[in-house]
């Protein structure tokens, strides 16, 4: 979007932030928000490109390192980029999780969005970044679920064999889980049981979304504008009248009470003065 003079205005971003234990599913919930939102400027920002950079001495130690703790996570660096994403390009780093150094890959560029999904463990500790969001996730799954995933995940995606993961698991992971991540939970605004299999919480937190987003678009253009609810009437009336097959007669029966809906909710938004009849029995 742009002004008559050609200067560019952003949109204020829909920041939603997706917390949660390590193998929770909290990029498995991402990436079935980004699918269902492809009609939308979507990006991920993970908090796992923001490690510190690791010293020598932490690197002869890196399995003794706590990788979980709030400490490990350079905030800072954080904020920067999201602040920059605001208004324009950001180059995000791109971690390596065999030699623990940020500059073996390119990093990723990312674009100004409608929507920027960020997850991590711990992005609900510092409360400048919950500040950010419009919206926060908490993805929770069990225990028992979210360590075998782990397991699976370190030992092929990262080099790892079981007892180191194990032992890091048992001295570093679920620690940090009870006393930094999942004290955080209460800050969310919805909490999502089993992660990517609960495809009825992601739907209907795609639709909040697209709400939302319609609602800023078209409520900058015409400040008297308002929006009626979404409900599960509502978007089905609008699925048929927007169907090529629907036949006229039905055409006509659903538009005429959806219409309906609309007048009954302008009226409620005019001005009234409540009066009281007084009937006297002769």
């Amino acid at each position: 979007m742009t002004t008559s003079a050609g200067e560019h205005v952003h949109k204020q971003a829909f920041v939603i932030g997706v917390s949660g234990g390590a193998a929770s599913g909290k990029t498995t919930v991402c990436d079935m928000i980004i699918e269902q939102l492809r009609d939308q400027r979507v990006v991920l920002v993970n908090q796992d490109s923001f490690y510190h950079n690791l010293t020598r001495e932490e690197l002869k130690r890196v399995h003794e390192y706590n990788f979980d703790h709030p400490d490990a996570f350079d905030t800072e660096q954080l904020l920067c980029a999201m602040e920059k994403l605001k208004h324009g390009q950001v180059d995000i780093p791109k971690c390596d999780f065999k030699s623990y150094k940020h500059n073996m890959f390119p990093a990723r560029r990312m674009n100004p969005s409608d929507v920027i999904l960020l997850e991590g463990i711990l992005i609900f500790h510092d409360p400048r970044v919950r500040d950010l969001m419009s919206m926060k996730i908490f993805v929770d799954t069990d225990a028992d679920v979210c360590l075998e995933r782990r397991i699976r995940r370190d030992t092929f995606e990262k080099g790892r064999d079981i007892n180191t993961v194990l032992d890091q698991y048992s001295k570093f992971v679920k620690p940090a889980f009870d006393d930094f991540i999942l004290p955080t939970k209460k800050y969310a605004d919805i909490i999502i049981p089993r992660g990517g299999d609960n495809h009825l919480a992601i739907d209907l937190i795609v639709q909040h979304i697209r709400t939302k987003l319609g609602q800023n678009d078209l409520c900058k253009i015409y400040p008297n504008l308002y929006v009626i609810q979404s409900t599960f009437q509502i978007r089905g009336m609008h699925t048929l009248i927007c169907d090529a097959q629907t036949t006229k007669h039905d055409f006509v029966f659903y538009a005429d009470r959806l219409i309906r809906l609309v007048v009954e909710h302008g009226l409620g938004h005019l001005p009234f003065t409540e009066k009281q009849d007084l009937y006297i029995r002769v």
